[in-house]
């Protein structure tokens, strides 16, 4: 029985990485200029040096390389790394409506990037000129490890996490996050406003392969050392103390998690703005697939969320081509009301 129950999990784990590979596929074939597949696979025969060292590489091969590409390799990274730390934060939490976005992690890397735009050259002129591209994700993650260690300390008495307190935190990190973005939106230039439109929003168009060299350097290491604490978040599952006794130091894990997660949605949003409810649909839909073990629930989370930011992606480039729309507003328009249904569900199981 338990070795059927692993093939099937193997298979079911091998389907979401071809669902994935088809939709990358897709993505790399789809934009304002027709391209077919035999495009894409003569595209990334030239990156991989199998075509003809003779033949220069056409018009489409560059448009596919230096623009489609790393705009589908920063989707992949934003999908696996918020699906994860919505997986991690569902699980450390107890709570299957924690998220990123909804406690405020988000909307405090936010806050750390928009202040970077506005006052990094006027505030520290020295500082932004040496930090260069790191600056933006630096200052993203001290503003999603702030808002994050704000909302677990408000909502932790007596040794334990309240589940209702901290939601309520998120809603008011949220609120504060918004008033000082619209402050700082307020006194921003009008080159500025426009970087800033673009972080409430949420968009990949900005990719480049010297920020995805950030991005995967802190993301991709953060993502890995969360799958070694899958045996952790399952031992979390049945309750604080008795992850304790079965030796696990409970209050350092959460510690450690919290920072991997602030690492990880702060350089993301950094990169891609704010880019909501992949952290809270994804973990919820696959748990009904694979149940609640986490050894199996993060891997296929980060196929699963790569998945849906690149067919919200593929939706927002082609839905009014050639314009296009933001993509935060197509994962908003699938995850708002799943969210409403996930809270009459979780009402129903409170009266019954």
């Amino acid at each position: 029985m338990r070795s059927y129950r692993h093939t099937h999990t193997r298979v079911l784990l091998a389907g979401f990485a071809l669902l994935l590979l088809i939709t990358a596929t897709v993505s790399l074939a789809i934009g304002a200029i027709s391209t077919g597949f035999g495009d894409v696979f003569s595209a990334i025969g030239w990156v991989l040096g199998l075509n003809d060292p003779a033949s220069p590489a056409s018009g489409l091969d560059q448009i596919i390389v230096h623009i489609r590409l790393p705009r589908l390799v920063l989707g992949l990274l934003v999908g696996a790394g918020l699906a994860m730390s919505g997986t991690v934060m569902q699980a450390l939490f107890r709570n299957p409506m924690a998220d990123p976005g909804l406690l405020g992690v988000s909307s405090g890397a936010a806050l750390g990037a928009v202040s970077a735009i506005v006052l990094g050259v006027s505030v520290a002129p020295g500082l932004f000129a040496v930090a260069g591209g790191w600056l933006l994700p630096a200052a993203a993650f001290c503003g999603s490890l702030l808002s994050l260690w704000l909302v677990h300390r408000l909502a932790r008495f007596n040794y334990r996490t309240d589940v209702a307190t901290m939601l309520l935190a998120g809603v008011a990190v949220n609120a504060i996050a918004g008033a000082l973005i619209g402050l700082l939106s307020y006194i921003a230039s009008d080159a500025e406003l426009r970087d800033l439109i673009f972080w409430s929003l949420g968009s990949l168009e900005i990719a480049d392969w010297w920020k995805l060299s950030i991005t995967a350097a802190i993301a991709v290491p953060c993502c890995v050392v969360m799958l070694r604490y899958s045996g952790a978040l399952n031992a979390n599952l049945l309750g604080e103390s008795e992850a304790r006794h079965l030796g696990f130091d409970i209050e350092r894990i959460k510690v450690q998690l919290i920072v991997l997660v602030a690492m990880v949605v702060g350089v993301l949003v950094a990169m891609s703005g704010v880019i909501g409810f992949v952290g809270l649909l994804v973990p919820h839909l696959l748990r009904l697939v694979f149940g609640p073990d986490h050894r199996l629930l993060l891997p296929a989370a980060g196929l699963f969320g790569a998945v849906l930011v690149i067919v919200a992606d593929i939706a927002a480039r082609t839905a009014v081509s050639p314009a296009e729309i933001p993509i935060g507003i197509i994962t908003a328009i699938l995850g708002g009301p799943f969210f409403l249904w996930l809270l009459v569900r979780h009402r129903r199981r409170q009266v019954a």
